[in-house]
């Protein structure tokens, strides 16, 4: 069997991979906690800190681009990539469009590139929920991009 025992989290060794970051800078004190606790977390896996690249965008809608440049960037050159933003519902549809249009994109590139693609764009309805979630969802960024990095190396 290729991966963990039902309802067992595999080992988790980063030692040997490289991971990109995209970080959109609105609602950056958010964003700037998700990265933190990814980066954090990254570490305490193994990633060496010379082996994490990291990258700001505007916003939750240029993530995208940039993890789909990171992807294709050159052969084998990142095992996983992170993104990370953080939208907030308005008043507006904006809310809508930015949370379906930036989750679509992160996974396309995952699919179009082959590579896996930890998506810790918040969504969430007011700043208080953001908060709550910032730190954790950076750690889960951090282990899903080890995780499918890694069980993508055993499946090929």
């Amino acid at each position: 069997m290729i991966g963990a025992d039902k309802g067992q989290t595999p080992a988790l060794d980063g030692q040997n991979l490289r991971i990109g970051v995209v970080q959109a800078r609105f609602n950056e004190g958010v964003t700037d906690a998700l990265h933190l606790a990814c980066v954090t977390e990254l570490a305490a896996l193994g990633v060496r800190a010379e082996n994490i690249v990291h990258v700001t965008v505007p916003g939750a809608l240029e993530v995208p681009l940039a993890l789909q440049t990171m992807a294709r960037s050159g052969d084998g050159r990142y095992d996983a990539l992170v993104a990370l933003g953080c939208i907030i519902r308005g008043e507006t549809y904006h809310f809508e469009l930015v949370a379906n249009e930036s989750g679509a994109g992160v996974t396309r590139v995952s699919l179009d590139n082959g590579i896996p693609i930890a998506n810790a764009i918040l969504t969430t309805e007011n700043m208080a929920q953001a908060v709550v979630r910032q730190v954790e969802k950076g750690r889960d960024a951090a282990r899903v991009a080890v995780e499918m990095a890694l069980l993508k190396e055993r499946l090929e």
